[in-house]
C-alpha cells in the first residue's frame, strides 16, 4: 500500500475553508467530515485535513497556535502537469479571496506561484519539467 500524506491545519472558519478550496477545485470526504473538521482529497495519497482552530490546539496543550497572518508557518508546494494549471489555480485562489504575496517565478525548466490562503496558509503550485534542470 502506498504511503499516504495527511497534512492537518488549523482555520478560523471551516465552511469558509470548505467554500474557498471548492472554489479551486478541491473536493472533500464526507466520511472524514464533522462540524470540526474536513478531509481535503488532493490526490489519492495526499490529504489535507481542515480542523478548526480549538480542534487543532486539542492535539497539543504545550504549543500554542502560530498566527499565520504574522508568521510564516510551513510552505505547501503541489506539482501540476502545465505552467497553464499552476497560474489557474493561483487565479481562481486569488478570486476566491486569498492573497498574492509575491509574483511568479519562471526559472525555465522549473515555474512557480503562490498564495497565502484565508487562514494564512502558504500554498505554491509548481511546474517541473520532467527533463530537469539544464545540465552544466
Amino acid at each position: 500500500m502506498a504511503t499516504k500524506i495527511f497534512l492537518n491545519l488549523a482555520v478560523e472558519d471551516l465552511n469558509k475553508s470548505v467554500e474557498f478550496f471548492t472554489k479551486l477545485g478541491y473536493t472533500f470526504n464526507p466520511q472524514f467530515t464533522s462540524k470540526q473538521a474536513t478531509c481535503m482529497i488532493v490526490s489519492d495519497t495526499i490529504y489535507v485535513m481542515l480542523l478548526t482552530k480549538p480542534f487543532f490546539q486539542s492535539f497539543s496543550a504545550k504549543k500554542k497556535l502560530v498566527d499565520t497572518t504574522k508568521e510564516f508557518e510551513v510552505s505547501i508546494c503541489i506539482s501540476v502537469e502545465t505552467k497553464d494549471e499552476v497560474n489557474t489555480i493561483v487565479n481562481k485562489a486569488e478570486a476566491a479571496g486569498a492573497t498574492i504575496p509575491d509574483p511568479a517565478t519562471d526559472h525555465g525548466w522549473m515555474y512557480q506561484h503562490s498564495f497565502d490562503d484565508l487562514d494564512g496558509h502558504h500554498w505554491e503550485y509548481c511546474w517541473m519539467d520532467p527533463a530537469g534542470p539544464p545540465s552544466e
